[in-house]
């Protein structure tokens, strides 16, 4: 079976058509349990979000900051597995026909195996995989797998990467860029800033593909600001955030759904 890059790609060009940018939301599988994080994805699909990035909590989350870090704890207490991640994924997907991918560094596919990870996710209906730790000239392996499955490979640039640099990591994705905002970890910001609008404009000279922005928006006015330079805008921190904040289950789940509305509205820069 063959994964959805396909569906992704669609789905960021149906966004750039209606002259917008797309809405990227990230949640962590396992929190605050696993049936809890699926209805989390579904519900943050039906506040708005076009793209849905699934966390593969890690017990090292070096990337991530306090908020996603907390979840994840939270996700590995409660006994997550890979097998729980797929699982997400296909459920999500099936709920909403939306672009799931997974996010993940990359010492636990490497413990599963390569290709027994992307036959999976593949399977599942998976869109691809967001590898932040895995330097593109060690991904030789792994992007041979994604291509057989039909998995996008989505690597990650920082405002410290030269442009040569940019120029390599761009000819090795496929799917999307990602675009980190800003030096640092995860978490939201007052200000998104400056260096993302120039992170994108150096990135946009080397590649075809869509560069989307993550790290630090966290609000509508925010996603609107972003949406103006980039293809996509990728929250993480605020839904997690509105979960763990959430007295209950279900009104952390009308929280992120509502969430995902106003983020939807600023990408289309009605907010």
């Amino acid at each position: 079976m063959s994964g959805n890059t396909q569906l992704l790609s669609n789905t960021l060009a149906a966004a750039k058509a209606e002259g917008r940018a797309a809405l990227i939301a990230y949640l962590p599988a396992g929190f605050p349990t696993v049936d809890g994080g699926i209805a989390a994805v579904k519900a943050v699909c039906e506040g708005g979000a076009d793209v849905v990035e699934v966390g593969l909590p890690h017990s090292d989350p070096v990337l991530d900051g306090p908020v996603i870090q907390t979840a994840d704890d939270i996700a590995l207490k409660g006994g997550v597995r890979i097998a729980d991640v797929m699982r997400t994924v296909r459920e999500a997907h099936e709920a909403t026909g939306k672009p799931i991918l997974v996010m993940t560094y990359w010492n636990p596919i490497d413990r599963y195996g390569v290709e027994r990870f992307t036959a999976e996710l593949a399977e599942a209906g998976g869109a691809g995989c967001i590898l932040p730790d895995l330097p593109v000239q060690e991904s030789a392996l792994w992007r041979e797998h994604a291509e057989k499955h039909g998995l996008a490979t989505v690597f990650v640039v920082a405002p410290s990467s030269k442009d040569e640099r940019l120029a390599t990591i761009t000819a090795a994705g496929s799917g999307f860029v990602y675009a980190a905002s800003l030096m640092g970890v995860t978490g939201t910001r007052a200000s998104v800033g400056a260096q993302a609008a120039d992170l994108v404009r150096r990135t946009r000279a080397t590649t075809e593909l869509p560069v989307c922005v993550g790290l630090g928006v966290s609000d509508a006015k925010q996603a609107a600001e972003v949406a103006g330079f980039a293809d996509g805008v990728i929250v993480g921190s605020a839904f997690v955030k509105a979960m763990l904040d959430a007295p209950d289950d279900a009104s952390g789940l009308a929280a992120v759904r509502e969430l995902a509305g106003e983020l939807a509205r600023g990408v289309r820069r009605e907010a």
